[in-house]
């Protein structure tokens, strides 16, 4: 009984990772490069990717279980369905897709419409899924905190609506919690989704205010003008990356990330422990400044 891990070196990956290596789990991971994957020993690493077909196929035979886990590239939507397919030509029943929460709202946004038509193909193949839906990740903050500390400014236009920011570190523990419970079950599971949420829906202003009072010093927010955002993004991004961003943010001020009604209680129960709050993380990076 294998499970197969993509994205196993990003942010989330790892953490999937480092909890199913705790929990004895036989883990093989798909690497571009397994010289400087650097992941735990014990991890079976195979070279490849999402698009060579071949390097694919080989990963997935044998295995029992799949992760999937898509980065934001030009092709994720082509990457997710080749997977899906190769998946079921292996046998797979089993599968964790990391998706997105408010796919199905945020439709205009390329990355949030990619995974929601993933998630389409997983219903509409009758795979036995779980679809881990999170909101924004609290790590992606780490980009900015340059701004934050230098410049007291906190720029993500994430508006007045409110996200309920989760900790990368929580949603790798759901993800390896879901994929032992499937890959342990006699049976298949069901499909089923969950949101992935923090403790508190927070808006731009709010999260300003937690930076003010972690780092002792005033730190403002920094305003909902997306356009300036996808400007700043643009000097180290590729362009269709900061627009999708753009997007992204531009939803934020309409609609927000909020979670459904009984969505926290689900997840520390899950976990068996309180969801990491943005104030916990901030504090942690202040710190380190």
């Amino acid at each position: 009984m294998t499970i197969l891990i993509t994205g196993a070196t990003g942010t989330v990956g790892r953490q999937v990772v480092e909890h199913l290596v705790k929990c004895g789990a036989d883990l093989r991971a798909l690497v571009r490069d397994p010289a400087k994957a650097n992941l735990p020993a014990g991890v079976a690493t195979v070279q490849g990717d999402l698009l060579d077909i071949d390097s694919l196929r080989g990963a997935l035979s044998g295995a029992s279980t799949l992760f999937l886990l898509n980065a934001v590239v030009p092709d994720e939507f082509t990457q997710g369905l080749t997977a899906l397919n190769l998946a079921r030509e292996a046998g797979i029943e089993r599968i964790v897709y990391l998706s997105v929460i408010h796919s199905d709202i945020y439709v205009n946004v390329p990355h949030f419409a990619g995974k929601f038509g993933v998630e389409r193909m997983i219903e509409r193949m009758g795979f036995n899924a779980t679809i881990l839906r999170p909101a924004y990740f609290m790590q992606n903050d780490l980009m900015i905190k340059d701004v934050v500390l230098g410049h007291g400014v906190y720029p993500m236009p994430i508006g007045d609506k409110g996200l309920a920011m989760i900790d990368a570190r929580d949603i790798g523990e759901i993800a390896a919690i879901e994929l032992l419970r499937r890959e342990k079950s006699a049976t298949p599971l069901p499909l089923t989704r969950i949101n992935l949420t923090g403790p508190d829906t927070l808006t731009g202003a709010e999260v300003a205010a937690i930076w003010t009072q972690v780092l002792g010093r005033p730190v403002a927010y920094g305003g909902d003008d997306t356009a300036r955002f996808e400007r700043n993004l643009r000097a180290f991004m590729p362009g269709w990356m900061a627009y999708d961003m753009r997007l992204m943010g531009e939803r934020f001020l309409t609609d927000g990330m909020l979670p459904e009604a009984g969505d926290v209680a689900r997840l520390t129960t899950l976990l068996g422990r309180p969801l990491r709050s943005y104030r916990d993380f901030a504090a942690g990076i202040a710190a380190q400044a």
